[in-house]
């Protein structure tokens, strides 16, 4: 059924939907309980389980909701399907049901006028934009860190790209009339704390970024509404940065003339202050800030550990890569461990801040084991590491991946 979104039919569904997502958040539905798969860690077995308008997907935790994509789906296309789409809160107290008619988004703070605008009125300020972006978790991969590293255990499925439709950030601060002694802009959804000594999930940009053109407010995903539980129904869109920043449920914007310094911007999401955002293992960083912008990574998506091959037999072998906003020069393949490297071919250019596909024709000649690694070079001269880098909370890995097959 099509749901417009300002018809009754579509507040009952959401209203559903979210009472579904609550009692899933309690209990994850009986029918996926036996389904599991694994990342290759120890204690890397993980339930999958359905949610309302989502595929099953592998559960991180139940409260809030955190679910991470099975790796299998990024070799489906350069687009992430909405019922595939990683899902991450962090506060239990989420939204389960949402009226459209009564939504607003309330901007406020250094202002020339304090705004409250619906849905029909944000999308009337200005011509709807496209971009395709990824959205990926700061965390994506941590369960790989060596040393372990606390937080959430999480393989290479927390992430995603999809078609985000909106209109530009800029549009509704230039509405609002920001004023001269602008620093910053905080963002802030509907997920509440549980408990009032826990701190408030708000995030901030530069006011230059946040005027810059770039980060947008969107309202589609992929051609359709965005998924409940990935910010319906306005979401912060912020091209080449990491998902902390990309608010789901947006309610509030506020203009700051000064820089904030809430929990999750000067304690949480931070990185050492280096150009690695690294320190050498089990020790702290001297200096920290905010993390930002995403670094070059790309994997192998057609085959994975393990996976057999004929000695002989021409093997195509397809994957992806991005950056954190130059795009994507070059895609290298080593079957040797390292030692020597090929150039793969780049599939269609769907703009910067987009996964780029590669495929790469390989003929193993002898049986037995090979070690294919994948190696991305951005446009603006970033090169993937050899040796995975580490930090304290596990984040913005990209190290060259390494897979390894049997040649029969």
């Amino acid at each position: 059924m099509k749901f417009d979104e300002n018809n009754g039919a579509r507040r009952k569904f959401l209203q559903q939907a979210g009472f579904a997502a609550t009692s899933l958040a309690l209990a994850p539905m009986q029918s996926f309980a036996a389904a599991t798969t694994s990342i290759p860690v120890d204690n890397g077995e993980r339930e999958l389980v359905a949610y309302p308008q989502k595929r099953p997907l592998m559960r991180i935790t139940t409260r809030p909701p955190h679910l991470e994509t099975p790796f299998s789906v990024f070799n489906e296309g350069p687009l992430t399907a909405n019922d595939a789409f990683f899902v991450r809160y962090h506060l239990a107290n989420i939204p389960t049901s949402i009226d459209v008619e009564t939504y607003r988004l309330k901007i406020g703070g250094r202002v020339t006028r304090e705004l409250s605008l619906s849905l029909a009125e944000l999308k009337a300020l200005a011509p709807a934009v496209e971009v395709i972006a990824i959205n990926q978790c700061s965390g994506n991969s941590r369960a790989f860190s060596t040393p372990r590293v606390f937080g959430a255990q999480l393989g290479n499925g927390s992430m995603g790209n999809a078609r985000w439709v909106g209109i530009p950030l800029k549009a509704v601060l230039e509405h609002a009339g920001v004023l001269g002694d602008a620093r910053q802009v905080s963002f802030k959804g509907l997920d509440e704390p549980v408990l009032p000594t826990t701190p408030a999930f708000i995030k901030a940009l530069d006011i230059d970024h946040a005027m810059s053109g770039e980060p947008i407010i969107a309202w589609s995903m992929n051609g359709a509404d965005i998924p409940f539980l990935n910010g319906y129904p306005i979401k912060l869109i912020v091209p080449g940065y990491f998902g902390t920043y990309w608010v789901k449920h947006l309610n509030q914007i506020e203009v700051l003339d000064h820089v904030f310094d809430g929990f999750f911007m000067a304690t949480a999401y931070r990185v050492p202050d280096n150009d690695c955002m690294c320190v050498e293992p089990g020790k702290a960083p001297a200096k920290t800030r905010p993390i930002s912008r995403l670094k070059t990574r790309s994997f192998i998506t057609s085959l994975q550990d393990g996976s057999v091959v004929h000695a002989g037999r021409r093997v195509e072998l397809k994957g992806i890569a991005f950056d954190g906003g130059s795009g994507i020069k070059t895609v290298d393949i080593s079957a040797d461990g390292g030692r020597n490297w090929k150039s793969a071919v780049l599939g269609k250019d769907l703009g910067k801040y987009s996964f780029r596909e590669w495929r790469f024709g390989l003929t193993p000649v002898r049986k037995g084991e090979l070690q294919l690694m994948v190696r991305a070079t951005s446009n603006d001269g970033e090169v993937q590491p050899m040796v995975a880098t580490w930090n304290p909370a596990g984040y913005a890995r990209n190290v060259v991946e390494t897979t390894k097959i049997s040649v029969a």
